[in-house]
């Protein structure tokens, strides 16, 4: 008489394996599509560069460029938070409720004598955030799609470091340091003030997307440069980033 054959544990059948394969690769797909932001709204930048004229490199991207959470202002959607360390450097919450949207007229930086009015600036047709006129020194640039001055969020604001024709509004970021106020009056006649709480310098092929343009959860600022070595065919080979939070909100004159 033959042996009986043992049925194999319900775990160790192929048709097991085979489900249980699909469902990995499912969830990594659907993580994948999470982390990567395909569901953002449609005015987020791109994958790509700030059109690299002598402002800012990178711009947030939509899943692979500079914002993994692909929202460049933050006030677009809920992103992906922080490190908590990252939370840490930040300070702690703002003693203000963020202010509902109005434009920003001027961005006035006491320490560095910077004192410049603002256009705005929107993306290209490869959906990168563009910069302001290269042959202009003194305006900076605001990402119209993003937070305005004070709103929740993280608003971004572009520079020149220098023209054809020398040093631009930008040229002393680098000496920016923890503390400096950055003032960005609104057209509405309010100021948001924010405090610069960290400076630092990375190489554009290295850039940190969710340490730079992540959502804090709070209105914040970065002020984009460009920075590091200079080569006449390639430009600059960094960016120098302030960033900041909002610590104070000054009420236009005359009002109650």
């Amino acid at each position: 008489m033959a042996p009986r054959r043992r049925r194999r544990p319900w775990y160790r059948t192929r048709a097991y394996r085979l489900a249980r394969t699909l469902a990995v690769a499912v969830a990594l797909v659907v993580g994948g599509v999470w982390w990567a932001g395909d569901d953002d709204p449609a005015g987020t930048v791109a994958a790509g560069a700030v059109r690299d004229d002598g402002a800012a490199s990178r711009a947030p991207a939509a899943g692979a460029g500079h914002a993994p959470d692909a929202r460049p202002g933050g006030a677009r959607g809920p992103g992906r938070h922080p490190s908590p360390a990252a939370r840490r450097a930040a300070g702690p919450a703002p003693p203000h409720a963020p202010l509902p949207r109005s434009r920003a007229a001027s961005l006035r930086i006491p320490s560095l004598g910077i004192d410049a009015p603002v256009i705005g600036l929107r993306l290209d047709r490869e959906r990168r955030l563009t910069a302001p006129p290269v042959d202009d020194p003194k305006p900076v640039g605001w990402y119209t799609d993003g937070p305005t001055p004070g709103e929740r969020g993280t608003a971004l604001v572009v520079g020149h470091r220098d023209t054809r024709t020398g040093p631009a509004v930008f040229a002393p970021i680098e000496r920016i340091r923890t503390g400096a106020r950055v003032e960005a009056r609104r057209v509405d006649g309010r100021t948001a003030v924010y405090t610069v709480y960290a400076v630092r310098t990375y190489a554009k092929a290295h850039f940190p997307d969710q340490e730079v343009y992540g959502d804090r959860g709070r209105p914040e600022l970065r002020l984009i440069t460009c920075g590091g070595a200079y080569d006449h065919k390639a430009g600059y080979a960094a960016n120098v980033i302030a960033f900041a939070h909002l610590t104070e909100i000054r009420e236009r004159a005359g009002a109650r």
